[in-house]
């Protein structure tokens, strides 16, 4: 080749610049490894201009656009390190054989950044628009990479808190799994004064439970699949998975100066399902030692079918305390009512993990009956609801159990 052919780095510095943007990510890593030009062209020291726009080139939300999961603006966006994190989570739900060990939990924490980051909402009524969670759909939805066995609690905590906020897969739609979360959901050993009688761990840290919280949505999420199949719902049975989770924040409202920074007043709909009384029993065999497993036999009956339920409940806020652990996000406190009564006394407050978590009794007059633990599912306000576990207040292991979801019907605004 003579001293005067042309050469690619002969070209302008903004048509390199585009052609590798048009490139991908993966080529441009590619790129940088074939001379220090390009090297220094795609790493330049200090500056994130090429990797904001690599990053807003691929079909992911804008970040500087986007919410955490508690309704903050995102502040700290490292546009490099961002991009090379989710596009080597791509590449090990394709190819989970190319994950190193070590590597597991920084995947799992990728891919719920993607989705507890995301643009808000502006109205309850508006079209669910994040491409992140687009994206994550069509990654996730064969349940495969959902499904794998983890290796430590911190990555069984991180999967199981990506699939319930995901939703029902199509490998969720497997008899076996839904024997074994029927099993746990409806087993008293699962519901303690250690974990507060919800989905919490029972090292009394008061933080979820994420394993249980899937165990919970897939139970009720197949219930609601049942349910549709006889009659017409009152709700969409989309409403719960993922692409419901954006937050609904209005333009007006600031949530770090707003009382009601959960959404709390509004109607509400409470659905709920539990199994037959004398089955609950029969599984709950109150002979059995501790230490030995309960018998799961009778879930694997495809007749059997929990009976389902729903209420609709008017909430309003009665006055909020001081959270000296999250001071822009006080103790909310509510009341349910319904048909003119107070039926329901409650509040809402985050754990020391950062959820959203709802507590309630419900009963007649000074005599409450039920109680519930739940909690957010999504973003902060978002339409995905509160899901959780009822039970009564007495706790007694004859009792009944079941999971609950909400979802609000009418938010009221000031």
């Amino acid at each position: 080749m003579g001293s005067g052919a042309a050469r690619i780095t002969d070209l302008p510095f903004e048509v390199l610049e585009h052609i590798l943007l048009i490139s991908g990510p993966t080529n441009v890593a590619s790129a940088a490894q074939v001379c220090r030009f390009f090297r220094d062209l795609i790493y330049p020291v200090g500056d994130e201009h090429f990797w904001r726009a690599l990053y807003l080139a691929q079909p992911f939300d804008d970040p500087r656009q986007a919410v955490t999961h508690l309704g903050n603006r995102r502040t700290d966006i490292k546009w490099r390190e961002e991009l090379q994190r989710i596009i080597r989570a791509n590449t090990v739900v394709n190819d989970v054989t190319v994950c190193r060990p070590d590597e597991r939990c920084q995947v799992l924490r990728t891919l719920l950044d993607m989705v507890t980051n995301v643009p808000p909402l502006p109205f309850p009524e508006s079209e669910p628009t994040s491409r992140n969670v687009t994206w994550m759909q069509t990654l996730l939805q064969d349940g495969t990479f959902l499904d794998l066995e983890s290796q430590s609690h911190e990555e069984q905590q991180l999967r199981a808190r990506l699939h319930t906020w995901f939703g029902l897969t199509d490998r969720d739609g497997l008899a076996a799994k839904r024997v074994e979360s029927r099993a746990f959901v409806y087993s008293q050993r699962n519901y303690r004064s250690s974990n507060n009688f919800g989905p919490f761990l029972r090292d009394g840290s008061g933080e979820v439970d994420w394993v249980h919280m899937q165990k919970l949505a897939h139970v009720f999420a197949r219930a609601l699949v049942e349910r549709e199949e006889v009659e017409e719902l009152a709700f969409e049975i989309c409403s719960m998975n993922l692409i419901f989770c954006q937050a609904n924040i209005p333009p007006s409202i600031d949530l770090n100066h707003e009382t009601d920074w959960a959404g709390v007043e509004g109607l509400w709909r409470i659905s709920y399902c539990f199994m037959d009384h004398r089955e609950l029993l029969i599984y709950n065999d109150l002979n059995l030692p501790e230490d030995e497993p309960l018998d799961v036999t009778i879930f694997e009956d495809e007749e059997l079918q929990e009976t389902f339920s729903a209420v609709d409940i008017f909430f309003r806020v009665i006055n909020v305390e001081k959270d000296p652990d999250h001071p822009t996000r006080p103790i909310i406190n509510y009341v349910g009512e319904m048909d003119g009564n107070f039926t329901i006394v409650g509040y809402v407050k985050l754990t020391p993990d950062d959820q959203i978590r709802w507590h309630f009794v419900a009963g007649n007059g000074d005599q409450p009956v039920w109680c519930g633990e739940a909690i957010v599912m999504g973003n902060i306000r978002s339409q995905y609801g509160v899901l959780g576990a009822w039970s009564t207040t007495l706790h007694d292991p004859q009792d009944p159990i079941g999971p609950f979801w909400m979802q609000c019907q009418h938010p009221i605004e000031d």
